[in-house]
């Protein structure tokens, strides 16, 4: 099978050896490759934080606790595709508390194939919260840039007596000519008259 992409990087949660074992064996390669394979919250959070990885699957109970609130407050806080995989009797209770935040519920034993189509569909929501984040880092620092260049704007119209329309051209001509970004200007405007 050729890919155009890097394989998913896959985080496997167990609390059993058997289970890890299991789950990973489960994920077809190339298409996804086990990033690692921990039994604990606490060791999951350490190589979470040690690597970049695009689906955390959590095989319940985990060696530390039980695990569906870990899985849930990883898909609330983050961008991974989250996957909780619990016992039959606690699929419903489980499944409505994770609704909302985006965690894909299994139940065990899992029916062939089910693992491969949810590990796909968790892929499918990491990328889509990834495009989201950036756009919304986008737009945060878009926001932050037109925030520094209204107040360089309203310092020239204060300190220099400009209209509006003259400290934006001034600002714009200074960039030009400076070959700067009208934020690198700003902010030596602010600098140089803020405490004048």
């Amino acid at each position: 099978m050729m890919l155009d992409r890097e394989p998913r990087q896959v985080l496997v949660v167990s609390g059993s050896e058997k289970g890890s074992n299991y789950l990973a064996s489960a994920l077809p390669s190339p298409v996804f490759e086990v990033y690692g394979s921990v039994n604990g919250v606490a060791e999951a959070k350490r190589k979470l934080d040690a690597g970049d990885c695009d689906v955390v699957v959590v095989n319940t109970p985990l060696k530390d606790e039980f695990g569906a609130d870990f899985a849930i407050r990883l898909a609330e806080e983050a961008s991974y595709g989250v996957i909780l995989i619990v016992k039959n009797e606690v699929y419903d209770p489980i499944c409505y508390k994770a609704e909302g935040s985006g965690t894909i519920v299994l139940s065990k034993p899992l029916p062939g194939g089910a693992l491969v189509q949810a590990v796909h569909i968790a892929a499918a929501v990491h990328d889509r919260l990834a495009r989201a984040e950036k756009k919304t880092e986008s737009i945060l620092k878009r926001m932050e840039e037109i925030r520094i260049v209204n107040h360089a704007k309203w310092i020239l119209i204060s300190k220099l007596g400009m209209d509006e329309e003259s400290a934006h051209r001034f600002i714009e001509k200074q960039a030009m000519d400076l070959r700067q970004t009208r934020t690198e200007v700003s902010q030596f405007l602010i600098r140089t008259y803020e405490n004048q």
